[in-house]
């Protein structure tokens, strides 16, 4: 039976939901071009180890400016992986500072191998406030294509540690389903996907019925979403594609359930390059960027609970 003593992920990403009023994920992606301009005016050298403390600033800064207001946030290792090893530096501080705001971190890094690579990935990852991993995060998103083998490693940690894993099941891209949407026998890939991320949470549920086994499923494809809702009943979705991507507000309420839970909607660039989006560069611009953040964080919120 699985370790029963680390908090429940579910339980406390789905408090944190229920203490913000909000299913707004941050998602932090930096990136150079995209910084405000008091950032990259400081940057002494195009040298890594000064774009990775911008990077480390401009996260930790807008940390600040969310905490309290939106559940969790999500570091996009690929940005920080880009630096080489000073990102990978500020990518730990990263996911530190946002623990210790009191978010819940889900680490996007896609990550999937099987045997010991796998146990390997996930001991580097998943932990919980109490049962914490190396890189403190409490939460990975994994890549399930590699088969069952690959993700019971991650499934394993989480039992053991409190962290919570999201399983690739529907993505936002357009050419997702080049494979998602192949017929296996009488079903898809994806809803194949789907019904090994029931199977695993079958025995792991919380006291709101959800499990440590969550899935990314996209906004830009509603009628799939509110399908998928319906299939990983015990799952916490994490749905991309908001805003920037094309997805709206009505496209990802069917994610939510009854009690506007069991869901979080990520915008990245919408909400951290605020300050260049038309609607907030006048009012805000590059000097005042936290301002803007904070405004379409809000207006976000806003959205999401209309």
């Amino acid at each position: 039976m699985p370790n029963s003593s680390p908090a429940s992920f579910a339980t406390r990403l789905n408090q944190a939901i229920a203490d913000t009023g909000s299913v707004t994920c941050v998602g932090l992606d930096p990136r150079k071009a995209s910084l405000p301009a008091p950032l990259r005016d400081n940057i002494q050298g195009d040298r890594p180890e000064s774009w990775a403390a911008a990077y480390t600033q401009f996260c930790c800064e807008i940390i600040d400016v969310v905490k309290g207001i939106v559940p969790c946030v999500k570091p996009q290792a690929a940005f920080f992986e880009q630096l080489g090893p000073a990102g990978m530096v500020s990518l730990g501080e990263v996911i530190r500072y946002a623990s210790a705001a009191g978010l819940v971190v889900i680490t996007d890094g896609k990550r999937n191998d099987i045997g010991s690579t796998a146990t390997a990935y996930a001991d580097a990852y998943l932990g919980s406030p109490t049962h914490p991993g190396p890189w403190g995060s409490d939460s990975l998103t994994v890549s399930p294509y590699l088969g069952r083998d690959s993700i019971e490693p991650f499934v394993e940690t989480c039992d053991a540690r409190g962290g919570g894993i999201f399983v690739l099941v529907k993505t936002s891209n357009p050419g997702g389903g080049f494979l998602q949407d192949l017929k296996s026998g009488d079903q898809t890939i994806y809803q194949t996907v789907a019904g090994l991320v029931t199977e695993l949470n079958t025995e792991r549920l919380d006291a709101d019925g959800y499990g440590p086994i969550g899935a990314v499923v996209g906004a830009t494809y509603p009628a799939q979403l509110a399908e998928l809702r319906q299939a990983m009943p015990h799952s916490i979705l994490l749905v991309p594609g908001f805003g920037a991507q094309g997805g709206a507000a009505d496209d990802v309420k069917p994610a939510l359930d009854q009690n506007g839970r069991g869901a979080v909607v990520n915008s990245s660039r919408g909400i951290i390059f605020a300050h260049s989006r038309p609607e907030f560069a006048q009012k805000f611009g590059d000097a005042n960027w936290h301002d803007a953040v904070r405004a379409a964080t809000e207006e976000m919120n806003q959205q999401l609970r209309g």
